[in-house]
């Protein structure tokens, strides 16, 4: 499973093609099965690296199912019933053994499964299902925690950047590359990776390394090559005024997780339709010796009215980081893309002068 696609180009996050069909009864069993939540994990203590900090290295692998938003099919649902996630998997399954279906990106796999598709197609998709790495799916209809009815708390505003930043990344037509999105670009994905600052559609998906060093953590990210340097010795945030594009991290522990704070981002990121305003915390608690809580908490008042909190599980894998060989400007699909922009225009233009 290791060697498939984990990031088909042009498969955006938070869309299905399942058009009007109906959800099937997974999404409509007796609301009381809510009552029934997955029990509580042991205290698990992790191993202790040299300097006495708690161990989270290795390669960690994000491959949830669940989606981001909460589908309006089990709105007023937290959890699904293990009878309902088994019907998910075999559903699953079934569509990603079938080179016919379209790579299911971000939240698609698990929304075409929901409706009981009997064939996946999305028209912005560049690979077959058969690329698609397996996908893990648990009791959550949602991995945003907070607020409770599972959806983004958007302003208009935030609302209006996001969706204008979905758009330029399935673009068409653009005047030249900086109107195309850093992922389509191969400069970044962003921080942290969520809906359209991954518009290549592997939403959350992806192989984590993660190192430390006495007064370091590096946390490595196989797609588009990225390293995430955190000094962990309480050294202040830069000057306000140099804003990059994945922020300027600093991390702390507090008791056995890993607090990551990051501010000074740059407005040409737009992480899920947030500004330069953005202030992120993500916690990686280690819960298992081959699992991590990351909980990221997202707050701009620019972009949503309230904080709000996802939490995405890894799962730790034996597998090293390959190279991820999407380079630095993407040069090849950016010049497809343009000149198929310029014979667009050309086509017009001779329209209108035939009018």
């Amino acid at each position: 499973m290791r060697g498939r696609c984990l990031a088909c180009l042009s498969a955006p996050a938070l869309v299905v093609s399942v058009g009007a069909l109906a959800p099937v009864s997974v999404a409509g069993q007796a609301r009381t099965a809510d009552a029934k939540k997955p029990p509580t994990a042991k205290t698990w203590t992790p191993p202790r690296t040299p300097d006495g900090q708690p161990d989270v290295q290795g390669v960690w692998l994000k491959n949830s199912a669940m989606p981001l938003e909460r589908p309006k099919a089990l709105e007023g649902r937290q959890f699904l019933t293990d009878d309902e996630v088994a019907e998910l998997k075999r559903r699953a399954a079934r569509l990603l053994a079938d080179g016919n279906n379209d790579f299911a990106g971000g939240d698609n796999l698990f929304l075409a499964v929901l409706a009981d598709v009997a064939q996946y197609k999305n028209p912005n998709a560049t690979g077959s299902a058969l690329e698609m790495i397996e996908r893990d799916f648990d009791n959550r209809t949602s991995l945003i925690v907070d607020p409770v009815d599972g959806k983004i708390p958007w302003t208009p505003e935030g609302r209006h950047r996001y969706d204008a930043a979905v758009a330029a990344g399935r673009a068409a037509a653009t005047a030249g590359p900086e109107d195309l999105s850093n992922a389509l670009r191969c400069l970044t994905y962003g921080v942290p990776r969520l809906g359209v600052n991954n518009t290549s559609g592997a939403g959350p998906l992806g192989y984590y390394q993660i190192v430390q060093a006495p007064g370091y953590v590096v946390l490595m990210l196989e797609a588009i090559h990225e390293a995430r340097i955190i000094p962990l010795d309480g050294r202040p945030h830069l000057p306000e005024s140099v804003r990059q594009w994945s922020g300027d991290s600093r991390g702390r522990w507090e008791g056995d997780t890993l607090v990551v704070e990051t501010t000074n981002f740059s407005s040409e990121g737009n992480v899920m339709g947030s500004t330069e305003h953005l202030h992120l915390v993500e916690r990686f608690t280690r819960v298992a010796p081959d699992k991590i809580n990351y909980e990221m908490t997202l707050n701009d008042p620019t972009a949503w009215t309230i904080p709000w909190t996802a939490v995405i599980r890894l799962k730790q894998s034996s597998d090293p980081i390959y190279e991820y060989a999407c380079h630095e400007g993407n040069y090849e699909v950016i010049r497809g893309i343009l000149a198929g922009a310029r014979v667009q225009e050309k086509a017009q233009e001779a329209a209108k002068r035939l009018k």
